[in-house]
């Protein structure tokens, strides 16, 4: 990405790349499993409301006349450094999440095309994980990573093997008459909770509002850039996900979640199409790895720069991403990918990033008397993520209640530690006064 002159191929790519490492190859088999037939139309809702935030985004950087994410525009609109630094700190989880998420699919495949489930009794879908994860935060660290020319042709290919594959398993669930499209349970719970759940998918685009720099004329490139990945992500997930749930059995998809589109081809293309997915899906959650890790590093280091970080966290003077930033972020999803559940670390980034993406569609819509912002649209957003977020903690708490309180756990830690970080020197005082008094 280090190309100073990415164009609107490129930033495309990098938006869409993301989406699909974490669409595809990462949730699919979590949500099908939950809404079944009607995944596709999970996904397409869950991109609706991304979209309304993406566009809270982008229309906050034009009225606001500041080129940013979440924390530069929370800055610059509320003021609140202590709301902007928590806002900042959620999203970084949000990229544990999300990296962890990866890395997850990335070990599931490569145990699949070793074959290689276990070593000595111990599993080896952990290991390759922390590989994959370990491998991008040495590349990160030594400055690497994928020029906008290369994540052209990784995307590319990505999308093509993909789109091929999903087209001719549609044209033979067609001629089989097994195509199901599960529009009766668009009315039910589960079908909600989907959505939810499938909401980590499409933050992907959210990287490109920290490249800028590497960006020509970001002004216009950068809205045109995420308003296309989102739309080649909703058809592609769509697409995959019809496959999947016409082609692959339900018991199946909730035996088997992480690799169920790789499954998916086996009944039209057997083994060989079973490979070609799984080397799709190595490239494509690696390369999502890869961008999302070394641009949530270069995230705090803007934070650091603000003090929004402790300073241990990183130099906010380094070339590049912070070496400790990197590090610290590539040993905690390593940690996750590694002991979490797949349906947990989905849940988990979901979470984090419905709470940013509402906080962001939120104060676009407190600035809709401006001309440029149509209030109507991150209402949707508000909407969408305030309901997802209740709804997707009670599925946690009734299906999976061990992961639950360990979500609750996590949140409750970080904000008490965002509170005594942010408010220290008002606690500092307080404490100060209660000493003199003593």
């Amino acid at each position: 990405m280090g190309d100073s002159t990415l164009g609107l191929s490129g930033a495309t790519a990098i938006g869409l790349g993301g989406m699909i490492g974490g669409g595809v190859f990462s949730v699919l088999g979590v949500v099908a499993a939950i809404a079944g037939s009607a995944a596709w139309a999970a996904f397409t809702a869950a991109s609706l409301v991304s979209l309304c935030a993406a566009y809270s985004y982008i229309k906050l950087n034009e009225v606001n006349d500041v080129q940013g994410g979440s924390v530069t525009q929370i800055q610059a609109t509320v003021g609140n450094s202590t709301l902007a630094g928590m806002v900042g700190w959620t999203l970084l989880f949000g990229y544990v999440g999300a990296i962890a998420m990866y890395g997850y699919a990335f070990g599931s495949f490569a145990v699949r095309l070793a074959p290689l489930d276990s070593l000595f009794g111990l599993p080896m879908r952990p290991f390759f994980s922390v590989l994959a994860v370990g491998l991008f935060v040495a590349l990160s660290v030594l400055g690497a990573r994928a020029t906008g020319s290369s994540e052209k042709i990784l995307v590319a290919l990505k999308v093509a093997i993909l789109f091929g594959i999903s087209a001719w398993g549609l044209y033979y669930g067609f001629t089989v008459n097994r195509l199901q499209f599960g529009t009766s349970q668009f009315a039910s719970v589960g079908f909600v909770t989907a959505i939810a759940i499938s909401f980590v998918s499409f933050q992907g685009w959210q990287l490109l509002m920290y490249d800028h720099d590497s960006i020509e004329d970001p002004q216009s490139t950068i809205p045109k850039a995420v308003y296309i990945s989102i739309a080649g992500a909703i058809v592609i997930d769509s697409m995959v996900a019809i496959l999947v749930t016409s082609l692959v059995k339900t018991s199946v998809i909730q035996q088997h979640p992480e690799i169920a589109v790789a499954k998916a081809v086996e009944p039209f293309l057997g083994q060989v199409g079973f490979v070609a997915v799984a080397l799709a899906a190595l490239f494509s959650t690696g390369s999502a790895i890869n961008g999302t890790l070394f641009s949530a590093a270069n995230f705090s280091k803007g934070m650091l720069s603000d003090g929004l970080l402790p300073d241990r966290f990183g130099d906010s003077d380094a070339d590049g991403a912070p070496t400790r930033a990197v590090l610290v972020l590539g040993v905690l999803s390593a940690a996750f990918a590694a002991y979490g559940s797949l349906s947990g670390i989905t849940s988990f980034g979901s979470l984090a990033f419905m709470v940013v993406f509402g906080v962001m569609s939120y104060i676009a819509f407190r600035k809709r008397d401006e001309d440029a912002i149509r209030g109507a649209i991150p209402a949707v957003g508000v909407a969408g993520t305030a309901l997802f977020f209740p709804l997707l903690l009670w599925h946690l708490y009734t299906a999976e209640r061990g992961t639950f309180f360990a979500v609750v756990l996590i949140s409750v830690a970080v904000v008490g530690v965002e509170l005594l970080y942010f408010e220290r020197d008002d606690l500092k005082e307080t404490v100060e006064r209660v000493e003199s008094k003593a």
